[in-house]
């Protein structure tokens, strides 16, 4: 059985959220919006059919709030999370290699292997942002930084989590603002034998009390936007001389969110670019110094 989507896009968020309510009138099994890229203003309204819709009808409804045409398409029925399994390899950054179940006869000896499967979270290792913030774990642990305290926030998966606590004796909390992720999460920690590790909880930003710092390291792979609302948080609740490990960001977005975090009273470390991703590290200075 195929389904029906159509896309749009226009350049106003209000426009955008209104044309989302309109388009029910068409009784759509779904309907989603998203910013194409953090700060564009460039939003897309994606609408979900079990029919083909009613291309006159789309079309009056797209232009009633001045977004261009739909486009139709036809989407054949399939298992999307058997599909992804097929096409996810296993990922290598330094000491870590995270894989799926389906390629568990493929861990190497002497490595600190993570267990990720596909499914509605992000961070499985192969994305640029995830692959950069492991790099950064693995190149401090060689440093020899212990941290104590660990927060992995907007944790997805959790891999960070894990690795974060699979390399260091620290008490480490995950959180995430979609419950969904949350559950996600908590199903690989005890996949990974670590659910005794890594507390769980949902909460906006550092907005629980479990999230209240003083941490050592905060790890936080969102994206710029929501990053540079952190800053003075991250300021908060990291202590002097603890770190900060950023990414979700853009190449050409870093600069920004470096100086946002300087201006908080953080120092640029390190950046690793990793094709259009940018990983940053960022030391939180003695304000007393």
């Amino acid at each position: 059985m195929s389904t029906w989507t159509a896309l749009t896009t226009l350049n106003d968020r209000a426009r955008a959220e209104a044309l989302v309510e309109a388009v029910e009138v068409l009784d759509p099994f779904g309907v989603g919006i998203f910013e194409i890229e953090d700060g564009s203003n460039t939003w897309e309204v994606g609408v979900y059919f079990e029919d083909r819709p009613d291309d006159v009808a789309l079309a009056l409804l797209a232009a009633s709030e001045g977004a261009r045409p739909f486009t139709v398409s036809e989407v054949p029925d399939t298992d999307w999370v058997a599909h992804v399994k097929r096409e996810l390899t296993p990922v290598e950054a330094g000491r870590f290699f995270v894989y799926g179940s389906h390629d568990a006869d493929r861990v190497p000896e002497g490595r600190v292997a993570l267990l990720i499967e596909a499914a509605m979270a992000f961070g499985t290792g192969h994305h640029g942002t995830t692959l950069g913030c492991l790099r950064v774990i693995d190149r401090m642990r060689d440093e020899g930084v212990r941290p104590a305290r660990i927060a992995d926030i907007g944790c997805g998966t959790a891999v960070l989590a894990m690795a974060a606590a699979s390399v260091w004796d620290a008490e480490v909390v995950a959180s995430d603002i979609d419950l969904v992720a949350v559950e996600v999460a908590r199903v690989n920690l005890d996949a990974n034998g670590l659910s005794g590790r890594v507390e769980t909880v949902e909460a906006v930003g550092f907005d629980h009390p479990r999230l209240g710092g003083p941490f050592d390291l905060v790890l936080a792979n969102i994206l710029k936007g929501p990053l540079i609302d952190l800053a003075p948080d991250m300021a908060r609740v990291i202590a002097a001389g603890g770190t900060a490990i950023l990414s979700g960001i853009l190449v050409d977005q870093a600069d920004s969110v470096v100086s946002h975090y300087e201006q908080a009273g953080f120092s640029l470390a390190h950046r690793e670019d990793i094709v259009d991703w940018t990983t940053l590290r960022l030391t939180r200075k003695d304000p007393d110094s």
